[in-house]
């Protein structure tokens, strides 16, 4: 069972931004952060600043009314610890220092106003906590700036901040594209931290570049739903680009039903902005990130022990320990696959044995549904998942292994294949493999702890054995024998089942 959560663990987080006002309650300051509770309000705090050198005044007003429902929120959730953020608009405007004063009167809490260096470094700590092994250039467009920032797996190099989100950039150009292209080109030009971008990755973040990955993923028809690590190449983004260009000149950028009214109109400048990212850094592929300030703001909150966890593993653990029959049985399956794949001397390499692992911990997570649907409903789970430091190709991987383990390998009961068509043939094969060896595995033990480890592998020529220890003889039965030739065969071996 899953352990009860502490009174008082959860986090929150109130991130007052250029465009939208935004709360998010994490359930506890962990590796895997789960957010229990998300809302925003776009009130665009920034949409006056670079001309008028001010923030709205009815954008304060809503602002502050949406800061007072977040307060009551948090005392409603009984919230253990409130951090609050304020990024461009608010550090650039005059009347900034006023409307931050009232803020902390209503939130009760220290409102930090982050320098666009410090944004750029909490962006790039985000992706860090949120993408496995990150390398290339994080930017992080927001309401009123861009934030750009190089990143090496866990090193962040110095950062800059250009006056190009959205709101600031349709204010500065008077609400002209002819004008904005001008101003974004003259400041992406100047951007040193672009010579290190070519063929590497360049990671978006930011609500208005979400906001283009979500109409990218329906008109392409692309089978995940899933924002964070949706990946596509340089050339396809510059493309789309330039299209939802056309479609602004054409005035039919309304019928985007699925973009926020407030959001839609400034959908062509973030396109603007990316198409001349691309065209000067030269990236070779652009990745989408839901985690960013936020998420890095808590990640440097941690001990570095907890930072230097794999994040997808612990996502794997925490769901394992929520809904698994037995979160020690699930560590026991991983132990038993080492050995398998030891004996069957099974290619892996670092990141094969990951996702291994990953699947291990959640292979037992759908006993609760109706055993018809285990195999679509697991699988739909773990592809559709709200964690990160996993690619979605990784998702299909892990979902199909999984999907496998419930549903078996017959070809009347298959998949979908367009999550199918994600992965190659030989990821593909991978997946019916550990999907066989589950079904074996729950078979035995069923999800029992101190079974699987009464069992071994042996090979003889090319036969696979699995070996009983005395006292688990009689959990030896026809259907074990026949799900473990299978098992074989799938790494071209016959199988045989031993009572030692």
């Amino acid at each position: 069972m899953k352990r009860p959560r502490k009174r008082g663990s959860s986090v929150a987080v109130i991130d007052i931004g250029s465009n939208s006002v935004r709360l998010v309650v994490y359930e506890a300051l962990a590796r895997s952060l789960i957010p229990i509770f998300n809302e925003k309000t776009l009130c665009g705090l920034g949409r006056e600043v670079q001309s008028t050198g001010l923030l709205a005044p009815d954008a304060v007003d809503k602002a502050l009314t949406s800061l007072k429902r977040f307060r009551a929120l948090c005392r409603v959730m009984q919230v253990g610890r409130v951090f609050a953020i304020a990024t461009a608009a608010c550090r650039d405007a005059s009347n900034g220092p006023d409307f931050i004063a009232k803020a902390e009167r209503i939130c009760a809490v220290q409102i930090e106003i982050l320098s666009g260096p410090r944004e750029a470094r909490l962006s790039a700590l985000g992706v860090i906590s949120g993408i496995h092994r990150p390398d290339g250039i994080v930017g992080d467009l927001g309401g009123g700036s861009l934030e750009l920032i190089d990143v090496r797996g866990n090193s962040v190099r110095s950062g800059v901040t250009l006056p190009l989100g959205g709101l600031a950039l349709q204010d500065l150009a008077h609400k002209s594209l002819k004008r904005a292209d001008r101003i974004v080109r003259e400041a992406i030009d100047e951007v040193p931290q672009f010579a290190a971008g070519r063929g590497r990755t360049f990671y978006a973040v930011g609500g208005t570049w979400r906001a283009l990955a979500r109409i990218h993923i329906i008109q392409s028809g692309y089978p995940l739903q899933v924002m964070h690590g949706y990946s596509i190449s340089a050339a396809e983004a510059l493309d789309f680009s330039r299209r939802l260009r056309r479609l602004a000149a054409a005035d039919m950028l309304a019928d985007i039903e699925i973009v926020a009214d407030a959001r839609r109109p400034l959908l062509t400048y973030a396109a603007l902005v990316l198409e001349h990212i691309i065209r000067v850094a030269k990236p070779k592929t652009i990745v989408f990130s839901t985690f960013g300030v936020r998420e890095g703001l808590l990640h440097e909150k941690l001990a570095e022990s907890e930072r230097n966890k794999d994040g997808l593993i612990c996502a794997a653990e925490e769901l394992n320990q929520l809904l698994s029959r037995s979160a020690k049985h699930a560590r026991e399956l991983i132990a038993w696959t080492d050995r398998l794949a030891r004996v069957v001397k099974l290619r892996e390499t670092e990141e094969d044995r990951r996702l291994r692992h990953t699947a291990c911990l959640l292979s037992d997570i759908g006993w609760r549904v109706h055993p018809d649907h285990r195999g679509e409903q697991t699988l739909s789970l773990v592809v559709n998942a709200n964690f990160g430091a996993i690619t979605h190709t990784e998702r299909a991987f892990v979902g199909l292994s999984v999907f496998y383990r419930y549903a078996g390998l017959s070809e009347e009961n298959q998949p979908p294949l367009t999550v199918q068509e994600l992965l190659t043939p030989a990821q593909l094969e991978r997946a019916r493999l550990l999907g066989a060896a589950f079904r074996v595995a729950h078979l035995i033990s069923a999800a029992r702890p101190g079974v699987l480890p009464a069992t071994h592998f042996r090979s003889q020529s090319r036969n696979l054995m699995l070996v009983f220890e005395h006292r688990l003889g009689d959990l030896v039965a026809d259907r074990v024998g026949s799900r473990f030739k299978q098992l074989a065969r799938l790494v071209s071996r016959s199988g045989s089942i031993v009572r030692r």
